[in-house]
């Protein structure tokens, strides 16, 4: 995206960390407005992301800040000054991004802010999802000009099956800041009682747990795979490149467990390449 546009210091330090991302790669292939729309939409949910994540602060003064981000989505949309939300700008324009769903981000961050998640009922974390990552699905199929009925059907699916993998993923990472958004339900029934992250993730039996959550995420790649092969209208190379590198991870955890101790599954330079070649080649 060098040279396309000129951000804040703050923005280009984004662009620095996911260099090299499945994301990053996804964003290349689009063209170049659809690109910074999603640039843009990835940027704000990282800015709202890292004041949620920052243990160095009270919660109040997060609750704070992810307040004022509201009050400036709000302006934008009122076409007054947008404070640090003007970036937003062309993708809302262009793309007729809607705010419910930048609010719906800001929402889930605020869960995070009020109290560390912790070992969540299914009906909380579902609610999670929706507004951490299948928001973002909403915003994100405008940018590949769906229709409404298929792009909020993958925006559902797609989204959900996306954050059930990072949340996998991240295990130990949520752990180590006190959270643990693995279902208490799920926790329950293999005999775990502890909500304490550490602990929780520490029991042989979390693996159980896993594979649960893995089988739910899974359903969601399969519901979304069926919305892809329909072949819907828009530009849907990225969200195939973006199932294809989480299915991939996903199968690796699955063939590893998750007993401890645990690595970080990645998708190397070279699997990735051979993914983006693959969703090319046959969609």
């Amino acid at each position: 995206m060098t040279g396309e546009a000129q951000f804040s210091p703050e923005l280009s330090a984004i662009q620095d960390r996911i260099s090299g991302s499945s994301f990053y790669t996804a964003m290349r292939l689009m063209p170049k407005a659809e690109r910074a729309a999603m640039f843009a939409i990835y940027a704000f949910c990282r800015l709202v992301d890292d004041i949620a994540d920052d243990a160095t602060r009270p919660r109040s003064d997060r609750a704070k800040e992810l307040a004022r981000w509201r009050a400036d989505i709000a302006a934008l949309y009122a076409g007054k000054s947008a404070g640090q939300a003007a970036f937003l700008g062309a993708a809302v324009r262009d793309f007729n991004l809607q705010q419910a769903d930048f609010l719906a981000v800001i929402d889930g961050m605020d869960m995070d802010v009020a109290a560390d998640i912790r070992a969540p009922d299914l009906k909380t974390l579902d609610l999670f999802c929706d507004r951490v990552a299948s928001a973002v699905g909403r915003l994100s199929t405008r940018v590949f000009g769906m229709d409404d009925k298929p792009g909020l059907e993958l925006a559902y699916q797609l989204g959900r099956a996306l954050q059930l993998t990072n949340i996998l993923r991240d295990l130990d990472e949520d752990a180590e800041i006190g959270r643990l958004y693995l279902p208490r339900d799920f926790l329950v029934q293999a005999g775990i009682q502890t909500t304490d992250p550490l602990e929780a993730i520490g029991d042989p039996r979390v693996d159980t747990v896993c594979r649960q959550l893995a089988a739910r995420a899974q359903d969601h790649f399969v519901a979304a795979e069926h919305v892809l092969r329909a072949r819907p209208r828009g530009r849907l190379l990225a969200p195939r490149l973006m199932a294809a590198v989480y299915q991939a991870m996903l199968r690796d955890m699955l063939a590893e467990g998750w007993a401890p101790p645990r690595r970080r599954m990645r998708i190397g330079k070279l699997r990735l390449l051979g993914l983006v070649a693959r969703c090319c080649v046959f969609g």
